[in-house]
């Protein structure tokens, strides 16, 4: 087991990083997601999308 960890330890460690870089890019994904922001990075001004993207908020009205 320890010859093929000693192996393989360079393939080991980029797929380590490639996780770990994925693994952080959903959780910013995720608290983007939950902030109200946008992944497309531009003004909405002239967006044809702009009102899926952007619903309108729920309110409590009685």
């Amino acid at each position: 087991m320890l010859s093929w960890i000693s192996e393989n330890i360079a393939t080991i460690i980029v797929c380590a990083v490639l996780v770990a870089i994925v693994a952080l890019i959903i959780v910013r994904l995720i608290r983007n997601k939950k902030q109200g922001k946008t992944s497309c990075g531009c003004g909405c001004a002239n967006c044809p999308s702009a009102g899926i993207c952007h619903q309108p908020k729920k309110t409590d009205q009685k």
